[in-house]
């Protein structure tokens, strides 16, 4: 049933019946509700029927009859599930926690593709920009069963970055491409990172020789942190390898402990005052350009190009160094500096003393010594896994309104959202840490932990979200401990998929190259 401008329309479903707005009474806030469909259904004793809900908008009443002939002469829904059926059941797990295949099987790439994908929007977050990071993110997930999508995503990503090297933080597509530039040091190297994911599983290195056009922008001023704007496709294009170096090359600057600049924010938006005046330094940004440098040292070495990859594994060893050296606070990784040298993620700091991030990138990078990341795994456990809530928080203490400014990310109260709560995303990196460590003990109870279908009735009434989708965040201080923040749109999906596939489950993908090094959790056969 469809309405056009508030009108009703001639587009009736056989059976149904459609009452006009006047006819209706009011709908929470809305006097006028937009839509109303009724269908009389009459149900004998044991008798089962379905009923097929057509919803769509046009422009012109004339449409009507094209779009039932359209849809109603075709098998839409048939042809809707089986969409669905193939992009989720292609490949598929068969583990001992029931809960656990459900979650991977049925729900998360289906979340990824709908919400964070193709509407870029849910109950909870209605943008529907696109972000650097986040998109480029999500089609990690789609490597093994979907990698076109993947591909086109990342060279859709390409083309908004500038010839500078840096990109636009996020940005609306339409007759015009509005977004904002900025000075945050993490967005660009997801390109690298997710590429070398691209070309290593799929096998797909011509996706390297592509080439993708460049943005034209004015470069930000000296006192400006962002610019928000109307962009326009450049003359200047380069291959995606091109893009690529681009962005790893404009993030190897480095303060004073020999850590990445931290710019205008990293992963977590909200610190986007500990690098402000262009000194602060992040450590967890350095274990993210470890592992990207690793990837490119091999790829630079394919292509021909020895003398950047000896420059790039010279950086590396370096930053190894730097990592395991200023980085390191006596049992755990620093996040970060702030742009007076004074450290952030520390034993002397009152908030924010100690953070996942570092922790568990020390172990997914690779960059952490094995006694010191043992150590800084250690602490995150006994600092940051409530086992009375069952989560994970992102980092402890919270911020307050006292002592150093990192950012807006102290405007959310303590053990919301970034603020100190579970930020799912992190969370699950931990979760990767820990199962990569080859700890099944800590990996099985995490799992448990942070699957919203393991959730108890006594749990789901104080959480009071979907169950069957992955939550962005969940609050970690009375009185709200255990609620959900928001669900659908997070780049949870994705990671949680890729998780359980290929650090769990332990296949690793190397074009038409498979092997399985799984982690058998206790109680698995």
């Amino acid at each position: 049933m469809a309405f056009y401008g508030g009108e009703r329309a001639d587009a009736f479903l056989p059976g149904t019946s459609c009452f006009a707005p006047e006819q209706s009474g009011s709908l929470g806030y809305v006097d006028q509700p937009l839509l109303t469909v009724g269908s009389d259904l009459v149900l004998e004793a044991e008798e089962t029927k379905e009923i097929e809900f057509i919803l769509g908008a046009y422009r012109e009443p004339a449409q009507v009859q094209e779009y039932k002939e359209r849809y109603f002469g075709t098998n839409a829904l048939e042809e809707t599930r089986d969409f669905w059926q193939k992009l989720c059941g292609d490949l598929t797990v068969d583990t001992p926690d029931d809960d656990l295949n459900r979650l991977f099987n049925q729900s998360l790439l289906y979340q990824t593709v709908t919400a964070r994908l193709w509407g870029r929007t849910s109950f909870y977050q209605c943008g529907g920009a696109f972000g650097f990071r986040d998109q480029l993110q999500d089609v990690l997930a789609l490597l093994y069963t979907a990698p076109d999508l993947a591909k086109a995503q990342i060279l859709r990503h390409a083309s908004r970055q500038f010839w500078e090297g840096d990109v636009l933080h996020w940005w609306h597509e339409g007759k015009e491409l509005k977004g904002v530039r900025t000075r945050f040091s993490d967005d660009r190297l997801w390109l690298p990172y997710v590429a070398a994911q691209y070309a290593l599983v799929t096998g797909d290195r011509s996706i390297w020789d592509e080439e993708c056009p460049y943005l034209d922008g004015a470069v930000l001023d000296i006192e400006e942190d962002e610019h928000y704007g109307i962009y326009e496709t450049g003359n200047k294009k380069g291959s995606l390898y091109e893009h690529c170096i681009k962005a790893i090359d404009i993030g190897l600057t480095f303060g004073r402990h020999g850590l990445p600049l931290m710019g205008g924010g990293d992963w977590n938006d909200g610190m986007n005052r500990v690098g402000g005046e262009g000194r602060g330094e992040s450590v967890w940004l350095g274990f993210f350009l470890y592992d990207i440098l690793g990837h490119f040292t091999a790829i630079c070495h394919f292509r021909s190009e020895e003398g950047r990859s000896q420059d790039y594994a010279s950086v590396r060893k370096q930053l190894f160094i730097a990592l395991n050296e200023g980085g390191y606070d006596g049992a755990w990784y620093l996040r970060a500096y702030f742009d007076d040298g004074s450290p952030l993620g520390s034993h002397q700091n009152e908030a924010c003393m100690l953070d996942s991030l570092s922790q568990s990138w020390a172990m997914i990078s690779g960059g952490g010594e094995a006694e010191k990341t043992r150590l800084a795994l250690d602490s995150a456990w006994d600092a940051l896994v409530d086992h009375e809530h069952r989560l994970v928080r992102l980092f402890t203490p919270p911020f307050s309104d006292q002592g150093a400014n990192p950012g807006y990310i102290r405007d959310y109260p303590p053990g919301i959202r970034e603020n100190g709560g579970q930020y799912t995303h992190g969370a699950l990196w931990l979760l990767s840490a820990y199962i990569k460590a080859g700890n099944p003990k800590r990996a099985g109870l995490l799992l448990e932990y942070l699957n919203p279908l393991k959730k108890t009735e006594a749990e789901r009434k104080i959480y009071r979200l979907e169950p069957y989708v992955v939550a962005a965040d969940i609050y970690s201080m009375p009185p709200y401990a255990g609620r959900g923040g928001w669900s659908w749109y997070t780049g949870a999906a994705s990671w949680f998929y890729r998780i359980i596939i290929k650090d769990l489950l332990g296949m690793e993908k190397a074009g038409k190259k498979i092997t399985f090094h799984p982690l058998v959790l206790p109680g698995w056969r």
